[in-house]
């Protein structure tokens, strides 16, 4: 699987343009469904495929777009030694295209593993000094949501520094770019979606990074679930309320709302290390329920 996922298999039989954008395109609904399963099949035949075409006919950006998408699923795992090797190799597809939107985004992949590794500065430099390209600066909305995911990741990695104020001021100016955009840039495949409602979403994982549970609670409150892009953005929603139920010592509510976020899509709560260590902690730190003790069996932390 690690070859594959690397796109290291040979003697690949290289389907049609039309048939391989046809799979990418289903490669990013399963992941905004969270049907991890079929991705995992999916993926690795197409970055296969993808560098096979590349050495042929020409690369289109399929390359890179397979592995940002591979990045993105290997990030939620925790596999950061292969997101960095998959970030990289989207980085050199993307360059090589010379597709602005694909190179930014691979550079916000690149900030999320350099914060993951406490790469603090790095993170932040690598974040902003994209964001400030002249391309993603132009007026087309796509590029200018891109630069506002960038201020985000940006952002989160101010929260995660204690600098709450930094956190609270980029947030301001990716929201101020989602309110300008409105509607006319979604940028579902890449970032999960950019529009007001998934900034305020963001919102509430920084304020819990920047360790105020009751300021990631109240930015909750103003999150519509049910408006979000993707089973996986719900998901994220509620996992991102339950960590800051947990750290107000609410139990009971934390547990809700992770039965909500399990509701809503099951092969995410089941496969996120960062939700199996938030269940596990809730197993010794108080009194274990049945839903408590059921939830754990199924994301694997109780035998």
């Amino acid at each position: 699987m690690r070859d594959a996922m690397l796109g290291l298999h040979a003697g690949v039989t290289v389907p049609p343009p039309a048939v391989l954008r046809t799979d990418l395109v289903r490669a990013f609904t399963d992941f905004h469904a969270c049907a991890y399963g079929s991705l995992a099949a999916r993926l690795p035949r197409l970055i296969c495929a993808a560098h096979a075409r590349a050495r042929g006919a020409g690369d289109d950006g399929l390359l890179a777009h397979s592995y940002l998408l591979a990045t993105r699923m290997l990030i939620k795992l925790d596999e950061q030694q292969l997101g960095w090797m998959a970030a990289d190799r989207a980085r050199q597809a993307a360059e090589a295209v010379g597709e602005p939107l694909l190179v930014a985004e691979a550079a916000r992949q690149l900030a999320v593993l350099a914060r993951k590794a406490d790469w603090h500065q790095q993170a932040l430099s690598i974040a902003l000094t994209a964001a400030d390209h002249p391309a993603l600066r132009g007026g087309e909305p796509a590029l200018a949501a891109q630069r506002g995911l960038l201020l985000q990741s940006a952002a989160y990695t101010a929260a995660k520094t204690g600098d709450a104020a930094g956190m609270r001021e980029l947030t301001g100016e990716a929201a101020a770019i989602a309110r300008e955009l409105g509607q006319a840039a979604v940028l579902r495949d890449h970032g999960g979606g950019f529009s007001p409602m998934t900034v305020q979403l963001h919102l509430v994982s920084a304020e819990n990074s920047a360790g105020d549970p009751s300021a990631a609670l109240a930015a909750a409150k103003a999150v519509a679930p049910g408006s979000l892009p993707s089973a996986e953005r719900r998901a994220r929603y509620y996992t991102d309320v339950a960590t800051a139920f947990a750290r107000s010592g609410r139990r009971d509510d934390c547990i809700r709302a992770l039965l909500a976020a399990e509701h809503h899509a099951p092969e995410e709560i089941h496969a996120r290390p960062a939700v199996k260590s938030l269940v596990s902690g809730l197993l010794v730190s108080g009194r274990t329920t049945t839903e408590l003790r059921g939830l754990a069996a199924r994301v694997g932390v109780l035998a």
